[in-house]
């Protein structure tokens, strides 16, 4: 693994990715203006009505069966965010992408912009990039920036039977945009909120009949809701796509991602002044910042190389193969509260120290807490991280008829290899005086990095098979997977060898209507020893699934309608949780449980290119059942969620081409810790967007959070509270060609 470089060694990249962006808007500018008698890539006319969105109801999807199949046909919730609804909105990350899918919750930790958390299902789902995962380690995703998107795959529930281990509530797969052989593009530029600004641009077509070409870069900088914070990152991705002949292509992809988050200490604040008065404060702003300013920098650079490979042997038989190497070097310097300074010794300007949950006076030792309640104890937490991963995924199907039954096979083999090392320091650090607070320290020295996490090296072979059976309506899918892990961490090899399966029936009727069921499992290797020394074995989840999906065929062309309702019980099994057999507090066991029950309907529309609906709602009831300990919820799950957006867009008269639109979220109370006892109060926010289209251009003005109202996205302790996201709003100039 190449040696990792510090946080220092980041910044000469912001000159050159100037540099690149620079010369790769240039180009995509001056495409854009060669290219004006030409017609907009995302606007066709038909009649009198112009196409901005063709795309925005998904109708097929590859990301559940490897194939592509109606999602009418497919036994699995999966929603798919196409980039028309990721345009229309604005969305820069996955985060806000799951904003109107139901049974996922995102931006649980509020303004931080390094990563996309996310919890679907009651459990943290792990992301893909083009069917491969994506470099994960600490975090399940990898803060790869949304602009980068042709769409975003969510699927729902176990689906280790064909992409091995994963937690049991689901993965998200980002797809990236391809070359195109007909030429097209935009460029864009844009300024919001905290003084961010953003351009960005992307260009495809061919440039003969064997070659098509795509370039995909942004930049974006500027301010956050916190305080002091200056977030910059810069994106590019050039691809090409090779006509090798009739029956093959082969299209070469890559990525590279610079982020720089400087002066934000990430939340952490206490929960007197957030969750509960401060009786010498007040409440703090959500602004406020309990960082340094100067010393809180996050550097990470990624980048993602490979290709996809497509062979038409003839009839139906074909073979297709994605591969693709990926690289994430993180750095962290951070300062963060760690929760009000208290003492057992009362003095001039100390009061009893309350608990912001109870109101009780707290205790240490017997002896009652005080506090100034503006001093806020802060720790230093220095984190490196360098991953690197290579997967390819091998695959070749059929169609095969035998009387009126019709059968695609799917067989597939996947191999990946994947290391992480890691380090991180951990020492107290200077104190921040909430009243007068100085975020500018001078002179801070970083603790060593004393906790060197050992070196973890995986290697996963997975052997898969599916077959999709279709006898008059009825389409049974059935898929098995034999997958092995070796793993080496701490010195200590582990082996595991695990079968996952799927059997799912649909029932697709001529109008359109597809009641289906569905049974799939899936299991994900667990860290840790038991008391004895023995390695955990991994965590398996199980899933039954029930529900109905909805494409209308009697409808007219220009209406566009897919809807869904499901319901399911998932458990997973093999948790670990404190072991109650030994006296050791620190022991552990898999003696857990956890089983998520919950009900989901969406639906997402386009009607004759004028007025567009998005709508969910889910319903999620989780149990955490541990022996010998009441029985909780998950984090993060709440009971109940739900969202409804619409837009209206004028095709005649003065205004053709004028629109806006409007959404609600809602997302019920939950709890922020595994205990229970911080329970975050639900909220209720308002989204709004206008935009105007006139040939080539368009502008837009985006807000969310329009109402500005401030509310709490988790507390799990008293020193760990976060705010939720404010107003932000974003104006948006765009030419395309």
């Amino acid at each position: 693994m190449t040696k990792t470089t510090d946080t220092q060694a980041f910044r000469p990249l912001a000159k050159a990715r100037l540099l690149c962006a620079g010369a790769a808007l240039a180009i995509v500018a001056g495409a854009a203006f060669s290219a004006s008698a030409q017609t907009p890539e995302t606007a066709t006319d038909v009649g009198e009505v112009v196409v901005t969105a063709a795309h925005y109801v998904p109708e097929k999807d590859t990301s559940a069966t490897k194939m592509q199949t109606a999602l009418i046909e497919t036994p699995q919730s999966v929603t798919v965010i196409s980039r028309d609804q990721i345009d229309l909105l604005d969305w820069q990350n996955l985060s806000q992408a799951a904003r109107y899918t139901a049974g996922i919750v995102g931006e649980n930790y509020g303004s931080d912009t390094r990563y996309d958390w996310l919890t679907l299902r009651g459990f943290a789902p792990v992301e893909y990039i083009d069917g491969l995962q994506a470099p994960v380690g600490s975090v399940s995703t990898s803060g790869f920036d949304l602009y980068g998107a042709q769409e975003v795959d969510i699927l729902k529930g176990p689906s280790s039977v064909l992409y091995g281990l994963a937690p049991p509530g689901g993965i998200v797969n980002v797809v990236t945009r391809r070359p195109e052989d007909k030429f097209g593009g935009s460029a864009m530029v844009e300024y919001g909120s905290y003084d961010s600004t953003q351009v960005a641009g992307d260009v495809t077509g061919a440039i003969n009949d064997m070659v098509s070409l795509r370039l995909t870069t942004m930049d974006r900088g500027g301010g956050t809701q916190a305080d002091g914070v200056n977030d910059q990152r810069f994106y590019i991705a050039p691809a090409a796509t090779i006509h090798m002949d009739p029956k093959t292509d082969l299209t070469l992809l890559s990525y590279y991602q610079w982020d720089n988050d400087k002066g934000d200490g990430v939340g952490f604040l206490p929960a007197a002044g957030v969750y509960s008065n401060n009786p010498v404060i007040g409440k703090l702003s959500p602004s406020f910042n309990a960082g340094d300013y100067g010393y809180d920098d996050f550097a990470r650079r990624q980048y993602g190389i490979g290709y996809d490979f497509k062979h038409d042997f003839g009839g139906d038989l074909t073979f297709e193969q994605n591969l693709k190497y990926f690289y994430d070097n993180t750095r962290q310097n951070d300062i963060y509260g760690a929760g009000l300074a208290t003492t057992t010794t009362n003095g001039p300007g100390l009061r009893p120290y309350l608990n912001p949950l109870t109101g009780v006076q707290e205790t240490s030792g017997g002896l009652p807490l005080y506090s100034d309640y503006t001093t806020l104890d802060r720790n230093s937490f220095p984190f490196k991280e360098e991953i690197g991963s290579f997967n390819v995924d091998s695959r070749i199907s059929d169609r095969f008829e035998t009387g009126a039954v019709t059968q695609t096979v799917l067989l597939g083999v996947d191999y990946r290899h994947y290391t992480l090392e890691s380090a991180f320091g951990f020492a107290s650090a200077t104190p921040l005086d909430l009243a007068a607070p100085n975020h500018n320290l001078v002179g801070i020295i970083s603790p060593p990095y004393s906790f060197t996490d050992a070196a973890v090296v995986q290697d996963q072979v997975g052997l898969y098979g599916q077959d999709q059976i279709k006898y008059d309506h009825w389409v049974l899918t059935l898929g098995g997977r034999q997958d092995w892990l070796n793993e080496t961490s701490a010195g200590q090899g582990i082996n595991n060898s695990e079968f996952t399966y799927r059997a799912g029936l649909n029932y697709v009727f001529h109008s359109g209507l597809a009641p289906y069921i569905a049974y799939s499992t899936s299991y994900q290797p667990t860290a840790g020893t038991t008391a004895t020394g023995a390695a955990f074995v991994p965590t398996k989840g199980d899933q039954v699934e029930a529900g109905l999906k909805f494409e209308p065929k009697f409808v007219p062309h220009g209406v566009k309608i897919f809807a869904t309702a499901a319901v399911y019980d998932l458990v997973q099994h093999n948790v670990v949780e404190a072991d109650p057999t030994i006296a050791d507090p620190f022991g552990q066991a898999q003696l857990g449980k956890v089983e998520v029950k919950g009900v989901e309907l969406e639906a997402v529309a386009r009607i004759y290119e004028r007025f567009t609906l998005n709508a969910s709602y889910a319903h999620t009831e989780s149990k955490v059942m541990d022996p010998g300990a009441a029985t909780t919820q998950l984090t993060l799950t709440p009971k109940d969620q739900a969202s409804l957006f619409a837009d209206y867009t004028f095709q005649d008269g003065p205004v053709a081409g004028l629109g806006g639109g409007a959404g609600v979220r809602y997302v019920g109370a939950n709890y922020g810790d595994s205990a229970n006892q911080w329970k975050d109060p639900s909220y209720t926010l308002v989204d709004a967007v206008l935009h105007y289209d006139y040939r080539h251009w368009g502008i837009k003005l985006a807000a969310s959070n329009l109402l500005d109202h401030i509310y709490i996205a988790q507390c799990s302790s008293e020193s760990d509270c976060f705010y939720g996201l404010r107003r932000n709003i974003t104006a948006t100039l765009t030419r395309k060609f």
